[in-house]
């Protein structure tokens, strides 16, 4: 079975604690008082309600334990946001449990973990992502012009080419995009979703079943868009 790597994003998030105690807000850990009209991050949630929203272990099928390297989220503070996008995306992240990098753009708090079958390999992946103003709708666009420029790329463990189809997708939150990664030497392809709920961006990652992870990772995006409309 396919299993969709996440070595070089445990890697990033391990300095995440640092850098949040250096560049993280001072303001409460919980949502922007609506009197700091010139807080940036007002109204946001922080990494500790977004993990909140994510699917408990409950959600998973049985055979799916929790990967604690890939547990992680930026806490009660917020983290200064970025934006740098290549002229070209580098395809070569959209097979990772950290897809969303892809689009070169960073909000200003997350949290995420991913699930996998030990037995089978199947890797379930989730993650939330809070930004300021309408930069969540800039990071849905970015996925689709990604899908674009990324029809295919070489498989990091494999070494075989990555065929990538994407779509628009109705009824997921305020909008959403669906990729469906296939590789004739996979047992099993990949589907990734970015769904966009307000000021947060829902990506998740599956390859668990025999469909390219579509029914679960579905099932997945809509449980996650749920949480967060109650907790918004």
């Amino acid at each position: 079975m396919h299993f969709a790597p996440r070595a070089a994003r445990v890697l990033a998030l391990a300095a995440l604690p640092l850098a949040l105690t250096a560049c993280g807000s001072s303001g409460s850990a919980g949502h922007a008082s609506s009197g700091s009209s010139s807080d940036p991050n007002a109204g946001l949630l922080t990494g500790t309600q977004l993990k909140k929203a994510l699917a408990p272990a409950s959600f998973f099928a049985s055979g799916f334990a929790v990967d604690p390297s890939g547990a992680r989220d930026s806490g009660g503070t917020y983290t200064p946001p970025s934006s740098a996008p290549a002229a070209k995306p580098d395809c070569g992240k959209l097979g990772g449990t950290a897809w969303i990098d892809i689009t070169g753009i960073s909000g200003v708090s997350f949290a995420q973990n991913d699930y996998v079958d030990k037995n089978t390999s199947e890797d379930i992946g989730q993650e939330i992502d809070a930004y300021r103003g309408t930069t969540a709708a800039s990071v849905l666009k970015s996925v689709e012009k990604a899908a674009t420029a990324c029809t295919d790329f070489t498989d990091s463990q494999t070494r075989t080419k990555v065929r990538v189809t994407g779509r628009s997708t109705p009824g997921l939150g305020d909008g959403a995009y669906t990729l469906t990664l296939t590789d004739p030497s996979w047992d099993n392809g990949s589907t990734l979703v970015a769904a966009r709920v307000g000021t947060n961006v829902v990506s998740v990652m599956s390859t668990d079943g025999h469909d390219n992870g579509a029914a679960t990772a579905k099932k997945l995006t809509l449980r996650i868009v749920d949480a967060l409309r109650k907790e918004s």
